[in-house]
């Protein structure tokens, strides 16, 4: 984890514990991989990511709240794309890649869409 995203995360702000022996990054890793694995899901069966509006509301606001911007997101796309790509092992081609891909991209932008929403609510 980058030191700078520490701040990102309460529960490592004030601790020097190596991130990935942390039980509590380790559940928000899962938790943006179930997601991520949903969307994929969805965009497959339905051709677009769809999340829950309360679902939605919340991850936007949370996200917002802690100053999230879009390049943690990039950064949180690499690791996911490694994941799986380590996962899958030889299977990994171009289209699982260019898929996986296309699903985070979607879920993301829908979380951005809501934090800009909350961000203009704010500033009105």
């Amino acid at each position: 984890m980058q030191p700078t995203a520490k701040r990102l995360f309460l529960f490592m702000k004030d601790t020097d514990e190596v991130p990935q022996n942390n039980p509590r990054v380790k559940s928000h890793a899962i938790k943006v991989f179930k997601m991520t694995c949903e969307a994929a899901i969805q965009l497959r069966e339905k051709g677009k990511v769809v999340v829950s509006g309360s679902t939605l509301k919340y991850l936007g606001s949370v996200h917002f709240q802690k100053g999230i911007a879009d390049r943690h997101f990039v950064v949180v796309k690499k690791g996911v794309l490694r994941t799986v790509q380590k996962g899958v092992g030889e299977k990994w081609s171009e289209e699982m890649k260019g898929a996986w891909s296309e699903a985070y991209d979607q879920l993301a932008a829908a979380i951005l869409d809501k934090m800009k929403k909350e961000a203009a609510k704010t500033n009105s």
